[in-house]
């Protein structure tokens, strides 16, 4: 069942497969929007991250498809980040954005850095239990 009314959750099946599995991770992101008449910057919150994007909060209204500057620092690592993205999808104020351009360096650095962190993708927890089974109390 979904947690949004109205919504059902499709069979796993039916599911878009993603390319790169979401890792959850908060940190803050600047971002700046090139398509108004000025260049409008907002501040963000990362929710999740992938090797392809990032999933942010923002309190604003974007338009699908909207290509925009991100700055942001990794929790942990020293290096600033300054990235394109392009608005691939919208939930409310949750924002998923594709990365356009990422260096070598970006890559080896993320393909380290994911691993460490709490998956994101929905089902991560489901695949974890048809793998382990249901849990088991034990009574001593």
């Amino acid at each position: 069942m979904s947690s949004q009314p109205g919504q059902t959750l499709k069979p796993r099946s039916e599911r878009r497969q993603r390319r790169y599995p979401r890792y959850r991770v908060e940190f803050p992101v600047g971002l700046q929007v090139f398509s108004t008449e000025k260049r409008l910057r907002l501040d963000a919150h990362c929710r999740d991250l992938s090797m392809a994007g990032i999933g942010v909060l923002i309190a604003a209204d974007l338009a699908m498809g909207e290509v925009i500057a991100l700055n942001f620092a990794l929790p942990g690592l020293p290096v600033e980040w300054n990235l394109r993205a392009v608005l691939r999808h919208r939930r409310g104020y949750h924002y998923g954005f594709e990365f356009l351009s990422l260096s070598e360096q970006q890559n080896q650095t993320l393909a380290g850095y994911l691993p460490r962190l709490e998956r994101a993708d929905r089902d991560a927890g489901t695949t974890l239990r048809k793998e382990f089974g249901p849990a088991k109390m034990q009574v001593t």
